[in-house]
């Protein structure tokens, strides 16, 4: 520890949902709370968020700025806009160093760092991500019921969306390059329900504002839509919690136990970067529930 360390209870990395609702559980519980948040959602270019009570149809930045507030009436909350670039184990705790070169110190640490999405190499197709080109019926489903839309999943990702996708949509395709991956039964269940496989690589997706025109197959030929589906890859937005000796799941989740505790004592983590639900109220709920049980540990640890 430097002359110039910051200490607090508890260092949540991350100041989007799930951060911000696990400090309002320890703000309201009188514990010193430091957010760092780099500014930068993953959902930053959603237009709206939806699936969420009260907040229906809300923009994703209306939902965190009324939440900062809310959360910043709590005296003992801290939250400032920097990027965590640095993290140590010690044994009075945790250090975090910034890229600001400001370094913090607590005794518990919670990651709702989110994730990062992979893109394709698809031409169009980062401008249309999130608009038009969307993860989760759930949270955009309705908006987009009854229009022309596609599937671009590997063939496990289809099989569990098509039942969803198509209860919202009777025009429904699925965009794969690789047919051959799919069995008989599974063809002949698309088949059933009038989903076409079209088995072509898409080369580029024509959009005006991030809203499809068309897409293009590397035959030159063309169809139109006006939704895809497209559960990207993804990889953790921070290295801290793996640098800290976190596991990470095989599907590339940081692991939790039941109580959002990680393989590292004293280091939890929720929200996106830790659960396949993707969606605001997950983010909500799971970062409600972390910073009641790392206030239960802080109590029971010093009673």
């Amino acid at each position: 520890m430097n002359t110039n360390t910051e200490n607090f209870d508890v260092i949540i990395l991350g100041g989007s949902f799930a951060g911000l609702s696990a400090a309002m559980a320890l703000g309201r519980s009188l514990r010193h709370v430091l957010i760092i948040d780099s500014g930068l959602p993953c959902n930053r270019q959603t237009p709206h968020s939806h699936n969420f009570l009260t907040q229906d149809g809300a923009t994703p930045s209306q939902i965190s700025q009324k939440a900062r507030t809310q959360v910043l009436k709590y005296d003992t909350v801290t939250f400032i806009e920097d990027l965590a670039i640095k993290g140590s184990a010690a044994d009075d705790g945790f250090y975090i160093l910034t890229a600001s070169n400001k370094e913090f110190h607590a005794s518990n640490l919670i990651f709702a760092t989110g994730i990062k999405d992979i893109m394709p190499n698809i031409k169009g197709f980062p401008a249309c991500w999130g608009i038009s080109v969307v993860h989760c019926p759930y949270c955009h489903g309705y908006e987009i019921k009854n229009k022309k839309t596609g599937i671009i999943a590997d063939v496990e990702t289809v099989v569990h969306m098509a039942p969803l996708v198509k209860n919202l949509t009777h025009d429904l395709s699925v965009l794969t390059s690789k047919k051959s991956e799919f069995n008989e039964e599974q063809i002949s269940k698309l088949s059933k329900n009038r989903i076409r496989i079209i088995d072509k690589e898409i080369t580029e997706i024509e959009h005006r504002n991030g809203y499809i025109k068309n897409v293009i197959f590397s035959d030159s030929t063309t169809e139109s839509f006006e939704a895809l589906y497209a559960p990207l890859p993804f990889q953790q937005q921070s290295d801290i919690p793996e640098l800290l000796g976190c596991e990470l799941t095989e599907q590339g989740y940081i692991q939790v136990d039941m109580t959002y505790k990680t393989t590292v004592k004293g280091v939890f983590a929720c929200g996106d970067n830790s659960s396949r639900i993707r969606s605001v109220a997950n983010a909500v709920a799971s970062g409600n529930m972390v910073g009641a049980i790392v206030n239960m540990e802080l109590s029971n640890e010093r009673f």
